[in-house]
C-alpha cells in the first residue's frame, strides 16, 4: 500500500462522517415542541384583570361548541362573540351557565335550539370564566362578582 493511500482514506472518511452529522448540535430540549403560556389581561376601570383562569375554564368546558374564537358553529351553537344575548342579561347568562340550556334561543337575529349541559363550577370558577367570555372577542362586557353569581344561582 503506498502512503497516499493511506493518508488519503482517513480524511475521505472524516469528510464523509462530518458531512452526513449536518454540522449542527441537537439536544433533547431542542427536539422537544416550545409551549408557551400566556396571561391574558384587561384593563377595566383602572384595575387589571387576569382572564388566565377563566380561559383555562373556557377551554376546558365550552370550547368544544362555542369554538376558540367565540363564534359558535353556525345554526347548530350560538356565538359568545359581540353575543347581544349575553350582554343583556347576565343573571340570565350565568344562571345558564351554571344550569345549563334547553330550547330555543335568538343570537344576534339567528335562533338556536340545542341543549347546554349544566356547569358544576364554584362561584369563584363561574366569575373566572364569565368575565373571561365577557371581555373576550372584542366583547366589552364588563365583570362579574362573586356575590352577582351567588344572586344568579338563587334566581328561579
Amino acid at each position: 500500500m503506498n502512503i497516499k493511500s493511506l493518508l488519503w482514506t482517513p480524511s475521505i472518511s472524516f469528510a464523509i462522517a462530518l458531512a452526513s452529522c449536518g454540522g449542527e448540535k441537537t439536544t433533547n430540549a431542542e427536539s422537544q415542541p416550545e409551549t408557551t403560556t400566556e396571561t391574558v389581561v384587561v384593563e377595566t376601570k383602572n384595575e387589571s384583570l387576569d382572564l388566565s383562569k377563566g380561559e383555562a375554564i373556557f377551554k376546558a368546558k365550552c370550547i368544544a361548541c362555542h369554538q376558540v374564537n367565540g363564534q359558535g358553529i353556525e345554526g347548530t351553537f350560538p356565538p359568545l362573540a359581540g353575543s347581544d344575548y349575553l350582554i343583556a342579561d347576565k343573571q340570565r347568562a350565568v344562571k345558564e351557565v351554571l344550569a345549563g340550556k334547553s330550547g330555543e334561543v335568538t343570537v344576534n337575529g339567528k335562533v338556536y335550539n340545542q341543549v347546554m349541559p349544566p356547569n358544576v363550577l364554584t362561584n369563584e370558577e363561574t366569575v373566572d370564566v364569565m368575565n373571561y367570555v365577557l371581555n373576550s372577542w372584542g366583547n366589552k362586557g364588563g365583570t362579574l362578582t362573586v356575590e352577582e353569581v351567588k344572586s344568579a344561582r338563587n334566581i328561579e
